[in-house]
């Protein structure tokens, strides 16, 4: 019997393969669909489906090649192994600085996540991707041990104009750090005197920064010395309901927030 291993390095091998195996595990197709849908040749496909039907990954019912149980079986774990792949290649560069403990879902739920990173030319693009989340949403949801000076500028001038509700839990660090700053801890109070706004103080420090803009997470990922690594955003249902949880907990624990406890 052929070792797993064995198995995959058969299939890694040629592209033509995977998409062959995945094509029948889909529906029956000819020889000619299959040729049409691979730009692989007669030949080519010929080697290959005999290839599969030795390993009992296919069989043929007419003028049709058809996946068995176990073909099917093969096509979803590759399937499965590229979506692992994928989101392991968007996530390596900046996997050291996420909160994963934090994380009630599994990594595979960013698969389809955009990870926004600083370059050369653009330092600040994981910031204004999330200004641009917040820009165009009716709700506003965050929980943070940080709130930047464009965040709370954005957050200000949509709720007071009227076109955004806002909740956030932040760390007393965060709070903090805005009210030494006399113009930034103006915007703050003007932001939590408004009646679509309202900010709590968590109970400690938060260990992330997530924001939910409408139906879109945002996580905002630093490293130890608060340096912006990378903005991740997706619209996947399971971690949409995993930051909802987050933000429903940390309110549930902070308390509301009294100005005067960091006016000093």
């Amino acid at each position: 019997m052929e070792a797993p291993l064995e198995a995959i390095e058969f299939l890694a091998r040629s592209t033509n393969r995977v998409e062959v195996l995945r094509l029948l595990a889909t529906r029956p197709h000819t020889r000619g669909e299959l040729a049409a849908a691979t730009g692989a040749s007669q030949a080519t496909l010929g080697r290959i489906l005999e290839d599969f039907a030795e390993r009992s990954w296919v069989t043929r019912e007419g003028g049709r090649h058809v996946a068995t149980a176990t073909g099917e079986l093969v096509a979803d774990g590759i399937d499965d192994l590229v979506t692992v792949l994928e989101t392991e290649g968007k996530l390596r560069d900046v996997v050291a600085y996420l909160p994963t403990a934090e994380f009630g879902f599994d990594l595979r739920r960013l698969a389809d996540a955009t990870v926004t990173v600083p370059s050369r030319t653009r330092p600040s693009a994981p910031l204004q991707r999330v200004l641009d989340g917040m820009e165009g949403a009716s709700t506003l949801r965050a929980v943070s041990h940080t709130l930047n000076e464009q965040s709370l500028s954005t957050a200000h001038d949509r709720v007071v104009a009227g076109r955004q509700a806002f909740e956030a839990v932040l760390s007393p660090s965060a709070l903090a750090a805005l009210a030494a700053d006399d113009r930034l801890w103006t915007q703050v109070r003007a932001l939590a005197d408004h009646d679509d706004a309202e900010i709590r103080v968590a109970d400690g420090e938060v260990p992330l920064s997530v924001t939910v803009a409408d139906g879109t997470v945002y996580l905002l990922v630093r490293d130890e010395g608060g340096i912006l690594r990378a903005a991740i955003h997706t619209d996947d249902p399971a971690v949409r309901d995993w930051a909802g949880e987050t933000f429903s907990e940390y309110w549930a624990d902070a308390t509301p927030f009294d100005p005067a406890t960091f006016e000093a």
